[in-house]
């Protein structure tokens, strides 16, 4: 989604906003649950995980909607640097609790948080202009589904060995590929073709590591964590866009519509539990929750912004829906 024109479209408002508005949210979640008496450490994670948001979710909705305009290429700015935000907050939050739990050295705690998420950015871009020189060589018609997977399943297996954020790798990597080949539109709808099933597994073996009796035990924890991350989301649309300049329009329904959350939580769980085993499995069951919660009415309030501000029907019937508005 980081094309140059889109990110000429979404302009200084949508970085300020997803910037202020990540780190509000991770910071309203993580102090609210440690004054309801909650670790710090569990508060920690918790926060960093609140503040991703669902990209195709969102895009999905605004593509249904048919919306345009200044709403729309906002959020839509948003929701494209936010998860690139949630995974630097949620590596110092990680490294943070690596440390207050005894599995990490005090004094190097930021750089290794700083290694995982430079060395995730440096190892995308180098990727990303490798894959992006190879795309351009393939012409119109040849097939492209195995160089597409080898660079995705490289930059994954280079990033665990180096114990990078593969997650963050991964954006880097199709950001610099969109900027730098020309036809790199194939090599995704590639991907996208097999997509699917490999997404279907991995939402399986999410739902299988939620445990039921355990999330009963802990029902009050996971409404409070849900609760803590709405006020954080609508409260940073707020002040992010007012920091930011932006009208009144935005500041009202940009936050409501920034409340679906999918696929890089989940991913943010697991990787919790790999990394903090000692933690107890609650934590894991209450992300998987709360994000079935946000998957089921975060695209509703997103499509209530787009229609309470007017926006929604505006894109041009025979246009890209995700081009951006121009009155």
């Amino acid at each position: 989604k980081f094309s140059p024109e889109r990110m000429r479209a979404w302009g200084r408002v949508a970085l300020i906003t997803s910037l202020v508005q990540a780190i509000l949210t991770a910071a309203v979640t993580t102090l609210g649950l440690v004054l309801l008496g909650i670790e710090p450490a569990v508060a920690l994670l918790l926060g960093g995980v609140a503040c991703a948001t669902a990209p195709a979710a969102t895009f999905d909705v605004v593509r249904e909607e048919r919306a345009a305009g200044p709403l729309t290429d906002t959020l839509l700015g948003v929701v494209a640097f936010d998860d690139a935000w949630a995974l630097l907050i949620f590596s110092l939050a990680a490294a943070a609790v690596a440390v207050m739990t005894g599995m990490g050295e005090g004094n190097g705690f930021l750089f290794h948080a700083l290694r995982e998420v430079g060395g995730a950015v440096l190892l995308g871009g180098v990727l990303g202009l490798v894959a992006g020189w190879l795309t351009q060589r393939i012409r119109p018609g040849e097939p492209t589904l195995l160089e597409a997977l080898g660079i995705v399943l490289l930059t994954a297996g280079l990033a665990t060995l180096w114990n990078l954020s593969f997650i963050l790798a991964a954006i880097t990597l199709g950001a610099v590929m969109t900027n730098v080949a020309r036809h790199h539109e194939r090599a995704f709808h590639e991907i996208e073709h097999i997509e699917w099933p490999f997404l279907l597994l991995f939402f399986v073996l999410a739902g299988a590591s939620l445990h039921v009796d355990v999330l009963l035990g802990v029902g009050a924890l996971g409404v409070a964590y849900v609760l803590l991350r709405v006020v954080g989301k609508i409260a940073g649309g707020v002040l992010g866009v007012a920091l930011a300049g932006g009208d009144a329009t935005l500041r009202r329904w940009l936050g409501p519509a920034l409340l679906p959350q999918a696929g890089i939580a989940l991913g943010l769980a697991l990787i919790i539990e790999q990394r903090f085993p000692d933690i107890d499995g609650y934590l894991l069951s209450i992300i998987i929750a709360a994000t079935v919660v946000f998957e089921i009415f975060g695209p509703p309030c997103t499509r209530l912004a787009l229609r309470r501000s007017g926006e929604a029907g505006r894109a041009r019937p025979d246009g890209d829906d995700e081009t951006p508005y121009s009155p």
